[in-house]
């Protein structure tokens, strides 16, 4: 069995510590590197003190140190640490697997850029029920095309720093290609005050922060006498720390191109 080495962005964050512990566990993986940011009071601690058992790797942020010892880093921190980090992957031949949301359409494109040299696993949910998610909103949007209004409701905990979500966005995405929309055209992001009657073809977003949820996910479809939502909640990061492991895994012997958990769950038609 293949022994994957694995860095791990972001390492004291509430993801970091999800994925050092899943890291761990996993008998095919090893933890090669964990990074944290400079003047970050983990540096130089064992890794290990950050999921209450000490693994032997010392938290750096020495990123090309890191990136010599690893296969492939997986990046949950936030867009302008992870295009750094790409920069640095890109150098050093390393894959990615990244879960960073709030990317700039700039930032994206230079994503792109660089998978046709690394191989990236980027989504914005790598949990993979929401990914089977995705799949049942593309067969329910193209089924309710006439007479059903879509509203698209996330709820996430209060430090989440971007909204919509990554995964609600992604979410309007699927359903407005699946109807034949562009969502940067139809998509209302919030309503206050006389805003006047609903637009037949509008997507629409609301956003809830507050306290430690983890993630919630509803898209309505509402029509005359009937109302179907198809519905995510997410209880533990430890489903998206999995989804990020399959996805290292999936990565294996891929030297380029740009991937999503659709690919890497064998979803993509």
């Amino acid at each position: 069995m293949t022994t994957l080495n694995i860095a791990i962005a972001g390492s004291s964050g509430r993801m970091g510590r999800t994925l050092l512990e899943a890291v761990e566990q996993s008998p095919d993986m090893r933890l090669a590197a964990a990074l944290e940011r400079p003047g970050s009071p983990y540096l130089e601690k064992d890794a290990g003190e950050l999921i209450g058992a000490l693994c032997g790797v010392v938290v750096s942020d020495d990123v090309t140190a890191a990136l010599g010892k690893s296969d492939m880093l997986i990046d949950f921190t936030r867009p302008e640490a992870t295009m750094m980090h790409v920069a640095s992957c890109r150098e050093k031949g390393v894959k990615m697997v990244i879960g960073t949301t709030g990317f700039s359409p700039q930032q994206e494109e230079e994503l792109k850029a660089a998978s046709k040299e690394i191989a990236i696993v980027f989504a914005p949910n790598m949990s993979v029920g929401v990914n089977v998610t995705l799949k049942l909103l593309e067969v329910a949007a193209k089924a309710l095309s006439e007479g059903y209004d879509i509203e698209i409701i996330e709820a996430h905990h209060r430090h989440k720093i971007d909204a919509p979500s990554g995964t609600a966005l992604q979410m309007g995405r699927v359903v407005a290609q699946a109807l034949g929309r562009d969502l940067s055209e139809v998509a209302v992001y919030g309503r206050e005050g006389i805003t006047g009657e609903r637009a037949a073809d509008a997507i629409g977003f609301a956003t809830v922060r507050g306290g430690d949820i983890v993630g919630d996910h509803t898209v309505m479809f509402a029509g005359t006498g009937e109302r179907i939502e198809i519905s995510h909640r997410a209880s533990s990061r430890a489903t998206f720390a999995e989804g990020a492991l399959r996805a290292a895994r999936f990565l294996e012997g891929r030297q380029s191109g740009l991937f999503d958990m659709q690919d890497v769950l064998g979803l993509r038609e």
